[in-house]
């Protein structure tokens, strides 16, 4: 296991992705017409079952697709006594069902009208219904698997179903039948169309959009904390794609890399971005260290133009990145070959760089202060080498 103190870059590359989910603020719609709605659902439904050429599902293949599933339970959302005290007499009216969400012996139906109803799949019957306004309908479901709660992404009758409105329920309240102990979320922001809200689930985060205030903000799906915010100037769509790799803060900057490996510089006074690291069109930085010898930041990237096959190291002054000019450093260890299996460690206690280039079969050890070769040894009868504190 190596000491925290020091960090190996080997020569090899990667990347990731995951599921989200998008609820979009609606146009004002008129409320006689609210129910239009299943005009798109209907010709969705034609389009799949149609005998024209060049679909890719049908008939026959849905039903190859399907022939082991068995019907075990099956639940009516549909309950007109029950919905006596909503205002909107489309909430009483049966339609179909639009989500499906299971969780811990909770299955939730929402329904094209706006219902949302919970069940147990212990008894096989209804807990509640969710809608805890009478004008309220319900647009969306998110299980957040993080505290297990359910998400309801709402609008209102009597906003004109103009906004969309958060609200969280822990799943201990629902199975309580208690769907008016949760507590409403990003109450702050105004996301009216064309704002939304976007759940993502892989990377636990949560991305808003207000359209009145033009913000894109990211919380925490934990505890819905604020993390960051960006003014939408000069930003055509912002997606939250891959988790936070590394998190670098030195003199005032904080720089974040992201698994995609793109590097971005901000400062912590105003919260803004200075920079983007990235200086070529094909660049994926894989770390990053801070070198407090000569108040640096060192990225190690490689290149589509390289196959991604080759570590590269550069340096760049903190002063010039704090200017807006990522691309006033300098290229490191430009006479080394490290391709796999070849590495770059970095050793902060010693002030010590390690490279092996598999090429050459040699390990060389660099000064941390001015990159100035010290000595190299060859691979011959080694297995490992390590910076060690007594090593001068």
């Amino acid at each position: 296991m190596e000491p925290l103190s020091s960090r190996r870059i080997t020569a090899a590359g990667g990347g990731a992705c995951g599921n989200r989910r998008r609820v979009v603020a609606t146009k004002r719609r008129d409320l006689n017409k609210w129910l239009s709605v299943n005009n798109s659902v209907k010709k969705l439904f034609r389009r799949e079952i149609s005998s024209k050429r060049r679909r890719l599902c049908s008939v026959t293949d849905s039903a190859h697709r399907f022939r082991n599933i068995r019907l075990t339970e099956q639940y009516d959302t549909h309950d007109p006594k029950g919905y006596s005290l909503f205002l909107l007499p489309f909430l009483m009216k049966r339609s179909k069902v639009a989500e499906i969400v299971a969780a811990h012996g909770i299955v939730f139906t929402l329904a094209i009208s706006g219902v949302c109803a919970a069940f147990s799949r212990d008894t096989n019957k209804r807990i509640c219904i969710l809608n805890i306004f009478p004008d309220e309908v319900i647009r969306s479901l998110f299980y957040n698997k993080n505290n297990e709660s359910l998400i309801t992404v709402s609008v209102y009758a009597s906003d004109n179903f103009s906004s969309l409105k958060c609200r969280s329920t822990s799943l201990e309240y629902i199975q309580r039948g208690q769907p008016d102990a949760g507590f409403p979320l990003f109450e702050s922001e105004s996301l009216k169309w064309p704002g939304f809200v976007e759940f993502d689930d892989v990377n636990g985060k949560v991305l808003t959009y207000s359209a009145q205030d033009s913000i894109y903000k990211v919380f925490d799906l934990k505890n819905y904390t604020l993390l960051y915010s960006v003014t939408d100037k000069d930003v055509d769509e912002i997606k939250i794609r891959s988790k936070v790799a590394e998190i670098v803060a030195a003199h005032g900057i904080v720089f974040t890399l992201a698994i995609s490996g793109v590097c971005a510089a901000f400062s912590r006074d105003t919260n803004k971005r200075i920079c983007i690291l990235n200086i070529f069109p094909d660049e994926v930085i894989r770390s990053l260290f801070y070198n407090k010898n000569n108040e640096s930041l060192i990225t190690v990237s490689v290149y589509a133009s390289d196959n991604f096959s080759s570590l590269k190291c550069r340096s760049t002054s903190l002063e010039y990145i704090q200017r807006g000019q990522p691309d006033a450093g300098f290229p490191l260890f430009e006479s080394e070959s490290l391709k796999w299996p070849g590495f770059v460690e970095f050793d902060d206690v010693n002030g010590k760089v390690l490279t092996y280039s598999a090429q050459d079969s040699i390990y060389k050890v660099f000064d941390l202060k001015n990159y100035t070769l010290l000595y190299s040894v060859t691979d011959k009868d080694v297995d490992e080498i390590k910076i060690s504190g007594s090593l001068q």
